[in-house]
């Protein structure tokens, strides 16, 4: 009986002890050294410019000069429309552009010739027939001629004057600045915007690059008729490299126009490349809560091609000898009053800490502790305030 005593009273000194002695705790401290804050996002790689191929007007396809995948040079043919009726029509519009001009020359060189001399010779008759008046004017008022000769010889001059009025209207009119010139150089004009409507339409049924580039789709063979608007082909045009992710919105304060970054893609994910924020979209994505982030990649690796999947770490924040804790010691690091529990003369203490930047598995403490404090690493047990505690250094 004595012995069970003694075990009983010798187990009960023992949980009293540890009960005044407390738990066991791992702890840590706080150490100096270099941090950087990395935001790490997946994205894709983005096309600037993608250049939709469509034909102007219906026709049929009798050739197409470009697959999925080509290289293309501005200027290339990419599609060619049968363009038999469009020709016809510029060499319909061509041979009315050489009549006109045929009869422009034609009143320059020889209208203005003959409408002189027509003149000319309307002046001449036109004299005679005055002449002629005054010599029966003086017979008439003798009684030498009948009082009708004189009045026709009056008519004779009148006609003169019409006709010599005529001939100048005909002589300005066929000067360069004529109405029978400005009339001619109208038409000469029209037919010419007519031949430029022809060939522009003539130029339609052939669809070239306008930039070089990459043909991304294709979806038109030899033989289809197609009809205006309809995209033939899809072309990326060349452009400088970028990157487009969408970190979450709370990293927003920390993205800055210029920081650099490493990439890489998915289909490649040990051939790291540079790349440097070019652009952060002025509004957020309500449905995702993100950000559109772009960066521009200065030295392109070849194997990138359009849309490819890329992740993307972005340096946000770098600094040397900072104090620095493990992530996993700072409790409430998404509220407002971060902080973190350490064991002061073998008693628990809680300590409010300003959080700095965060590395990876490490953050920055702007102040709260410091290098002397043994930080709690907490192991799922509720510990209280004042609470005894045994230490373990971890």
């Amino acid at each position: 009986m004595f012995w069970i005593t003694l075990v009983i009273l010798l187990g009960a000194g023992g949980v009293l002890l540890m009960r005044w002695r407390g738990v066991l705790v791992r702890t840590t401290a706080a150490v100096r050294r270099d941090l950087e804050q990395h935001i790490v996002s997946s994205g894709r790689v983005r096309v600037p410019t993608r250049v939709q191929i469509a034909a102007q007007s219906a026709g049929m396809v009798v050739a197409v000069g470009a697959v999925e995948g080509q290289r293309v040079n501005a200027g290339d043919l990419l599609v060619q429309l049968d363009d038999g009726a469009e020709r016809a029509a510029v060499a319909q519009a061509e041979a009315a552009v050489n009549q006109a001009k045929a009869r422009v020359a034609q009143l320059r060189r020889v209208g203005a010739i003959v409408a002189t001399e027509a003149a000319n010779q309307t002046q001449t008759n036109l004299e005679r027939t005055q002449t002629e008046l005054e010599r029966t004017t003086k017979l008439a008022a003798t009684g030498a001629v009948p009082a009708v000769e004189l009045e026709n010889a009056r008519r004779a001059v009148e006609i003169a004057q019409a006709q010599r009025t005529a001939a100048e209207a005909q002589q300005v009119a066929s000067a360069p600045l004529g109405a029978d010139s400005r009339v001619a150089l109208t038409a000469q004009l029209t037919a010419q915007a007519q031949l430029s409507g022809a060939k522009v339409r003539l130029a339609q049924t052939r669809l070239v690059a306008l930039q070089s580039g990459t043909v991304l789709t294709r979806s038109v063979e030899p033989g289809d008729v197609v009809q205006p608007a309809r995209t033939l082909l899809v072309v990326a045009a060349d452009a400088s490299v970028q990157l487009v992710v969408q970190p979450d919105e709370r990293n927003l304060s920390w993205i800055r126009l210029g920081q650099k970054a490493r990439a890489s893609a998915d289909a490649y994910p040990q051939q790291a490349f540079e790349a440097v924020v070019s652009y952060i979209a002025p509004s957020i994505d309500p449905q995702r809560g993100s950000v559109e982030v772009r960066l521009e990649v200065p030295a392109p690796p070849a194997y990138l091609k359009p849309d490819m999947t890329v992740s993307v770490d972005l340096t946000v924040a770098a600094k040397t000898a900072v104090l620095t804790v493990p992530s996993e010691v700072v409790r409430g690091i998404s509220t407002p009053t971060p902080f973190v529990l350490t064991v002061d003369n073998g008693r628990i203490a809680r300590h409010d800490v300003q959080l700095g930047i965060r590395g990876e598995g490490s953050l920055e403490i702007v102040s709260g502790i410091d290098e002397t404090h043994e930080l709690v690493i907490p192991d799922g047990r509720v510990l209280e305030v004042g609470a005894r505690v045994r230490t373990e250094r971890d």
